[in-house]
């Protein structure tokens, strides 16, 4: 049987992409760098499996602000472009994620 639910998952980790060492969130679970707003792809069908073999650095591409869950980043990967949606957390860079939202 697949499972369909979110799996939480809330570790440390090194950001591949800056470097920053980003740590476990408060109330949430850390899916992506507080400073440069990177992720990794690591889930295949359920956010928190950590079932993808692709693993591929996913690049902030956009920001939704239109939603009910506030400020939701779009990740897109670079190896395999998958296109992920991530809520932001509250001590993500929020110069970072204007700068996102007004790129283009």
């Amino acid at each position: 049987m697949n499972r369909k639910n979110f799996i939480s998952v809330n570790e440390e980790f090194v950001c591949e992409n800056c470097g920053e060492k980003n740590l476990p969130s408060r109330g949430t679970c850390r899916n992506h760098c507080t400073k440069c707003l990177y992720s990794k792809h690591m889930d295949e069908s359920v956010p928190g499996d950590r079932k993808s073999g692709c693993k591929g650095l996913m690049e902030p591409i956009e920001v939704d602000s239109e939603g009910k869950k506030g400020y939701v980043l779009i990740h897109k990967c670079i190896k395999c472009d998958k296109i992920i949606r991530n809520k932001t957390a509250p001590d993500d860079d929020f110069d970072a994620i204007i700068r996102l939202s007004t790129r283009y």
